[in-house]
């Protein structure tokens, strides 16, 4: 009997030949294994139980980094279609099927596994200190990758070839590092070396490594190139040498991550199971966890300025080798790029750039192929939410089952994402593979990136053929002139789809939930359909008429000076008063805060009576923009987000410290909501602000109040929309959905009326996120459901 089989899924780099070969081989088939660039093909000869046992295995013992999404089986019955001299059964060479279309991708990269991990530490093995010590179960995987099908001389480490020991390892089908690509040992591997800023060579090897570890003890700040990208690292404990850190890279205040062991995240972190279990896991992301009340005997105050702090576990042979022989608890080690750009990952780069940033450089000579930064994820509504996926997901799929339509869909979707905290998607039927983290695609280099990311997906998943290139409805974008060009490049349909309609569709796909359903979808802004800033909004999906429509939003702000009042909060605080205040009230109250002049201030208000360079927005981040500067929390926006970032932190420090006041603001929030034709007044809840603060109200009880009262306040109009429609599902999403306190209000709130909540899980709530909805958006809107 002869069966061919044909495997697809992340079926290569993992080690899945080598697996094949040996149930066959226990399983007494003749035949081969074959990487077929976009699959594998199996070919078995052999008894009809023995070939069923070996289908069982195939399922059941697939190792550890494998993930089958489909496997077919064809009755072979004419041998000579097959070369079957075969005595045994082999591992074929791999060959590139260009003619297939059907999709095929790698793995992401994944933390080094314990095996591997032994033989750095121990002195005998031959590995002993050699940071890029892998194998089948572990290492880099996409960041090496430069083609299918996976093998050597398709990635960066085809510039090392293997010396006889590891070639004897290499193809013993025995041995773990059985067809590992990334094999290597110190006598034939990438090897790292330590310089000054000017790029002289000051140490190579595991002597490198060793005087790293003594200049991050003694203060020095050092570039170390890594896995994905380059990484500035320095001790956590030292004020002087944190805040140089911050003055030289120009982050002010943005929290730092922090890499630690695992044995010591209870000296300063607050953690569950779930948390834990993540920051173990071969994903390796940065984790935000709560600071414990012993947090600032470990941390300079200057490491993070919130409640929490994200912190990561060693997930690389170097990163290991950097603990050793040291008393530091932690590393700083956040990513190597100036605001706004992509980090750096070319020896030549990584010098240039950082010079006037880093004293020292840690470097290697493995060519980093794919850049990816490290993953984020944060538990809020008892589930681990991604603010960032990229490092240890890419390129995995996102796989939307339940929508027949999805699974049926038979078209190349190419989405192109939004401006901020972009990333891409490449839709191949029911698979959605997003990019890893691209950033702000208003900077050149940024967008140069998220043109490179969008070939390299391509390239890795087979594809050469767009049917459809999605993007937002802002037409000033660069994603969007983008994907002009790619539409026009490849001859394919383009579709824009408005960014909170985006935000609803990821959050539709991410459940898997095609329903009748309402949207809170809540960022700081997206260009709406009637030309005006969109960003605290109502949707209702109506799966019979397939149409998301706008149902309800927060009242319509002005902006005095357009996009400078999200740069500067008192300009947003001084337009929500201006309707509530006259023209003296408001200068004496904005004067108070000694951050504009009085010239200034005239100006602004003669736009607001005149409106002039004044834009409408429904913001829900503005609002909580306007009473983070009304609390003097934050006056310049440092990094995206901020205002709002630090007042929850201060609303979660003060409830926490006076529990008592909870049902006291609850009470305020329940008497101060107002809405009228489902609008929720913001104008009144920020002016309630303003009067409890000259009434001497505390600035935390404050903070509180504003996030239960936007909480409260879009929930009521939700629920009672989703009554009056007979909908069973609301779902929220979007940038602020981010924010604890919010979130798990209006969970409380619609559970609490006995709807479905849905929530995100597997793409990012916030703009991250926005190119897998494209894609969904565009697939339900063009097929009916």
């Amino acid at each position: 009997m002869i069966k061919r089989i044909i495997v697809k899924g992340i079926v290569q780099g993992v080690g899945f030949r080598p697996f094949v070969y040996r149930i066959a081989k226990n399983n007494n088939l003749k035949g081969y294994v074959k990487n077929m660039g976009n699959y594998v093909e199996i070919v078995v000869m052999g008894n009809k139980d023995d070939i069923n046992s070996f289908l069982d295995d195939l399922m059941t013992k697939k190792p550890p980094l494998a993930q089958i999404n489909e496997i077919n089986v064809f009755d072979e019955l004419d041998e000579s279609n097959y070369k079957f001299n075969y005595n045994d059964f082999i591992i074929e060479k791999s060959q590139e099927n260009k003619g297939n279309k059907e999709e095929g991708t790698i793995p992401p990269d994944v933390a080094i596994c314990e095996d591997c991990l032994k033989e750095i530490m121990d002195k005998n093995d031959r590995r002993y200190r050699y940071p890029f010590t892998a194998c089948t179960n572990c290492g880099a995987r996409f960041t090496i990758v430069k083609e299918l099908p996976y093998d050597r001389e398709n990635t960066s480490m085809d510039e090392f070839p293997l010396c006889e020991d590891c070639l004897n390892e290499y193809e013993n089908p025995i041995d773990r590092r059985f067809h590992a690509q990334a094999t290597c040992c110190p006598k034939c591997g990438p090897e790292v070396f330590l310089t000054d800023k000017n790029g002289n060579i000051l140490y190579k090897k595991d002597d490198a490594v060793r005087n790293a570890v003594k200049l991050l003890k003694n203060g020095y700040i050092l570039a170390i190139k890594g896995v994905g990208g380059t990484h500035l690292a320095c001790c956590c404990d030292k004020d002087d040498v944190v805040l140089n850190l911050r003055n030289r890279l120009n982050r002010p205040t943005q929290p730092f991550a922090v890499m630690t062991k695992p044995e010591y995240l209870n000296l300063f972190a607050n953690f569950d199971d779930d948390e834990l279990n993540l920051l173990k896991s071969t994903k390796r992301p940065i984790v935000v966890l709560e600071k414990n009340e012993d947090y600032g005997k470990y941390f300079s105050k200057h490491v993070s300025n919130l409640n929490s702090i994200g912190v990561m576990f060693p997930y690389s042979g170097l990163h290991h080798l950097l603990f050793d022989e040291t008393d530091k608890i932690a590393y700083i080690m956040t990513s190597a790029n100036l605001p706004g750009l992509p980090m750096v990952i070319k020896n030549d780069d990584i010098l240039n750039n950082l010079r006037d940033i880093a004293d020292y450089f840690l470097l290697h000579n493995r060519e980093i192929v794919n850049r990816c930064d490290d993953s984020v994820l944060k538990k809020i509504n008892n589930r681990m939410i991604f603010l960032r996926r990229s490092r240890g997901y890419t390129p995995e799929p996102i796989i939307v089952n339940n929508s027949l339509v999805i699974k049926n869909n038979d078209k190349n979707i190419l989405c192109v994402g939004p401006e901020l905290n972009s990333t891409a998607c490449l839709v191949k039927g029911n698979k959605f593979y997003l990019t890893q983290y691209i950033g702000n695609t208003s900077k050149y280099e940024t967008f140069n990136y998220l043109n490179d990311a969008i070939q390299n997906l391509m390239k890795i998943t087979n594809t050469n053929k767009i049917d459809a290139v999605v993007c937002d409805l802002h037409p000033s974008y660069n994603s969007t002139k983008l994907a002009h060009e790619l539409a026009e490049r490849f001859g394919a349909e383009l579709y824009k789809i408005q960014h909170h309609k985006a935000h609803a569709y990821s959050l539709m796909g991410d459940n898997d939930i095609f329903e009748d359903a309402i949207f809170i979808a809540i960022d700081g802004l997206g260009y709406g359909e009637d030309g005006n800033i969109w960003g605290g909004e109502i949707l209702k999906y109506d799966k019979n008429k397939n149409k998301m429509e706008r149902i309800g939003h927060l009242e319509e702000q002005y902006q005095a000076g357009g996009d400078l009042a999200t740069k500067y909060p008192l300009r947003m605080l001084l337009s929500i008063l201006y309707k509530k205040l006259n023209h003296d009230e408001l200068i004496e109250f904005i004067k108070g805060y000694n951050f504009f002049s009085d010239k200034d201030l005239k100006l602004m208000l003669f736009q607001l009576d005149k409106y002039i360079n004044v834009v409408k927005t429904t913001s829900c981040g503005r609002i909580l923009d306007s009473v983070s500067a009304m609390l003097s929390v934050c006056y310049e926006r440092t990094y995206d987000g901020e205002y709002a970032i630090r007042l929850e932190s201060v609303a979660e420090n003060y409830i926490k410290k006076y529990p008592e006041d909870y049902n006291a603001c609850l009470e305020m929030v329940k008497n101060d909501i107002k809405i009228k034709n489902n609008i929720l007044n913001t104008t009144d809840l920020v002016y309630n602000c303003y009067k409890m603060l000259l009434n001497g109200f505390k600035k935390g009880f404050i903070a509180y109040y504003i996030h239960l009262a936007i909480a409260d306040g879009l929930s009521e109009i939700a629920i009672k929309n989703a009554e009056l429609y007979n909908i069973r599902y609301i779902g929220l999403t979007g940038g602020v959905s981010y924010n604890k306190i919010i979130s798990e209000r209006i969970r409380q709130n619609v559970e609490g009326n006995g709807f479905k909540f849905l929530y995100h899980g597997r793409a990012p709530n916030g703009d991250g996120g926005i190119s897998f909805g494209q894609g969904v958006g565009y697939i339900v809107k063009h097929l009916s459901l």
